[in-house]
């Protein structure tokens, strides 16, 4: 090996030119190494890597397709309908419209515009085609009228079925609250604790009231405030009971009371109170039964029971009559 140009090449490195080169390079290392890195964006990176690694984009496109046409096609565009519509609509009751989807359990998903636009549509469409079917048949006069009917109908009748639905809701929630409360008396004196024994609630039952119980232990393990889960549950099953239940046991919590003692005194409270609501509907059970007696169950046994002598009945009387038309 030929010592010369490896000498020479240490003396072009010590040289001022290789030495500040050197040194140039070594500073721009040091910064680099120092360089503060986006977080996020070395996250998102190290995710993009990821599905490309797993093919995360062909399995979420697989996912997506195993769906029919029907939730993954028409059932958006016609949500995109609905709201569309909706927000043509007066906007005054959205927020009564919105605490009424809420007790009814939110149905379908429908938001407070999605429900606006659902009854303009059905109003429009029962309209024109009841208007369009006895357009031909029948006066102008009589087919608007009919047009005008139908609308009305297409326009109350899904808040008709609302107001059902969420009072339906409403008596699930109030008739499963005592039975659920007594288990939860049951389960924190075991010494399972608020959260657990509200899981093994909803775990015992399936019911409007075990399902907000869920909701709520989920929202508890994601950071919520116990109380602040509790006041949610209640404004969303709208039922007084509950409220007053909730809003006693706050206070009670805040004041340091036992929450076993509190569960059990408000379990016995609503015991006595569905013992009250019972006999006041069978009291009322004899003034309900007067229209079906007087209009179904009378006349049939009139009909029974005089049905068979009715002739010899009415000839009897005609007789009667003619006999006495023939007197002087």
């Amino acid at each position: 090996m030929n010592p010369i140009p490896f000498l020479l090449s240490l003396d072009m490195l010590w040289s001022p030119v290789g030495f500040a080169t050197l040194a140039a390079l070594t500073v721009l290392c040091i910064w680099l190494a120092f360089l503060p890195v986006n977080k996020a964006r070395a996250v998102d990176g190290r995710l993009e890597d990821y599905l490309k690694r797993t093919d995360g984009a062909d399995i979420v496109d697989e996912m997506e397709m195993r769906r029919s046409i029907l939730s993954r096609v028409v059932l958006p565009g016609l949500r995109k309908v609905l709201h569309f519509i909706g927000a043509l609509g007066p906007q005054r009751n959205i927020a009564a419209i919105q605490q009424l989807l809420t007790v009814a359990g939110d149905p379908g998903g429908l938001t407070a515009l999605d429900f606006l636009g659902l009854q303009l549509l059905l109003a429009v469409v029962l309209g024109g085609a009841v208007g369009l079917l006895l357009g031909t048949r029948v006066p102008f006069a009589i087919a608007l009228r009919n047009g005008l009917i139908a609308a009305l109908i297409g326009l109350i009748g899904p808040y008709v079925w609302l107001r059902g639905k969420a009072s339906s809701r409403q008596q699930e929630i109030e008739r499963a609250l005592p039975d659920a409360l007594d288990m939860l008396t049951i389960g924190v004196e075991a010494g399972l604790g608020f959260e657990s024994a509200l899981l093994r609630v909803s775990e015992q039952w399936d019911n409007a009231l075990t399902r907000e119980f869920r909701r709520g232990v989920v929202e508890m393990r994601l950071g919520t405030p116990r109380d602040v889960a509790m006041q949610r549950i209640a404004e969303r099953a709208g039922v007084q009971a509950l409220a007053t239940f909730v809003a006693v046991f706050i206070q009670s919590t805040q004041l340091g009371v036992s929450v076993a003692s509190v569960l059990h005194s408000q379990a016995a409270q609503l015991r006595t109170v569905r013992r009250q609501r019972a006999e006041e509907l069978a009291r009322q059970a004899g003034v309900k039964m007067v229209f079906p007696l007087v209009f179904m169950i009378f006349p049939a046994l009139l009909v029974v029971l005089l049905g068979p002598g009715l002739p010899a009945l009415l000839q009897a009387i005609s007789g009667v009559s003619g006999g006495i038309g023939t007197l002087p």
